[in-house]
């Protein structure tokens, strides 16, 4: 049993050993560069950088985004069941009822989930 995984622990220890001594041949064939203050300067296409490196944004940005995405991400799970909504209602059995019952049930998530949204105020820009 234990002979099974013996590929896999050889597979751990070349693929260790290859990492371990690539690290060490850098240490030891590396050059060692002298560092400055005009090296540490980040790079900006020839010019000096002047000022902060990247702009602050409000967390209602990042919050607009986050549900931005959530929602975005429940409609692409409706997308696939209103393909299929036709083929649930031919079944004539009780699959159709079900699916449309799902379907509301999870469009009601949605409503209140947005109410709830609206009610704290998370898309008022000004507040």
């Amino acid at each position: 049993m234990l002979s099974d995984y013996f590929p896999v622990l050889m597979q751990i220890l070349v693929a260790s050993g290859f990492a371990a001594s690539m690290l060490i041949m850098s240490v030891i064939f590396g050059k060692r560069a002298r560092r400055t203050g005009a090296k540490d300067v980040p790079y900006e296409c020839g010019m000096l950088p002047i000022g902060e490196g990247a702009p602050r944004f409000s967390v209602k940005f990042y919050l607009v985004a986050m549900l931005f995405v959530i929602f975005d991400i429940e409609v692409v799970f409706m997308y696939p069941w209103a393909v299929q909504f036709r083929d649930f209602m031919q079944d004539k059995a009780h699959h159709g009822g079900m699916a449309l019952l799902s379907m509301v049930g999870f469009a009601g998530v949605l409503a209140f989930a947005y109410i709830y949204v609206l009610k704290k105020g998370a898309l008022n820009w000004k507040a």
